[in-house]
């Protein structure tokens, strides 16, 4: 079964959502992140996409301390993926000692991949993930404020050849807007690389989609806003999490 991984987007310390990318979009909900962390700890799952917002758009951490804050509240089982502003290696040093598992690479990536490879190698496949951000079939970076030159495809193939085991892609159109995920796309790129897990983002608007996702063979899915706009009910993921 396709593993379900809540997120939680952090502007501030605070739990938020933003459509499309859009910092001027952006939707304040109610929770502290380390309680919002334990409820779906407590619901069975075993994975947790956050996102430091602040962080992806200064092009440096911003929030380890709510970061601190999550893993000090779970379980050491729980994993822990997050993302924003990782630039240098003392960024990425400093995320895992606030207690992330696994640290999610956008921009350097595509714009330094030779520092993503070195840190693939130092840190392991298991502690080192793929964020690739994507719009029209292109890679953006920093916060998706900038669309590089790069293709997902092109970015894939340099990096699994170097070991590459975790890869999260977001279509960018889709975030946040309820619309449904890219699921050709995730399709196309689980059938040219299986032996990546593959993470879907952007779009999930029911369990509808995670269930034609789930059919589909892609590995993960990151439910957001279809979650904390009622779409979606914990009770839902507890169900989902606890038959996986």
């Amino acid at each position: 079964m396709i593993e379900l991984v809540p997120a939680i987007d952090i502007i501030e310390g605070k739990c938020v959502r933003l459509s499309q990318g859009d910092y001027g979009r952006m939707t304040s909900y109610s929770g502290n992140p380390a309680d919002v962390a334990k409820a779906f700890a407590d619901a069975g799952v075993g994975r947790l996409h956050l996102v430091d917002l602040e962080g992806a758009k200064v092009s440096q951490p911003r929030n380890l301390p709510t970061l601190e804050a999550i893993a000090n509240a779970l379980d050491s089982r729980i994993r822990l993926e997050w993302g924003g502003g990782l630039k240098t290696e003392d960024h990425l040093r400093s995320c895992f000692d606030a207690g992330c598992t696994d640290a999610v690479i956008g921009s350097t990536a595509a714009k330094e991949p030779a520092t993503f490879e070195t840190w693939l190698e130092k840190y392991g496949a298991e502690s080192i993930v793929l964020g690739a951000d994507v719009r029209k079939g292109r890679i953006a970076v920093k916060g998706w404020q900038e669309d590089s030159k790069i293709g997902i495809e092109e970015l894939v193939e340099r990096f699994s050849r170097k070991g590459l085991k975790q890869c999260i892609v977001t279509e960018i159109s889709r975030d946040g807007m309820l619309g449904g995920p890219a699921t050709e796309l995730y399709v196309k790129l689980k059938e040219s690389w299986s032996d990546i897990a593959w993470t879907a983002s952007g779009g999930i608007s029911s369990f509808r989609d995670i269930e034609e996702l789930d059919s589909k063979g892609i590995d993960r899915v990151i439910i957001g806003k279809a979650f904390y706009e009622g779409y979606i009910t914990l009770k839902e993921i507890e169900q989902w999490s606890r038959n996986a």
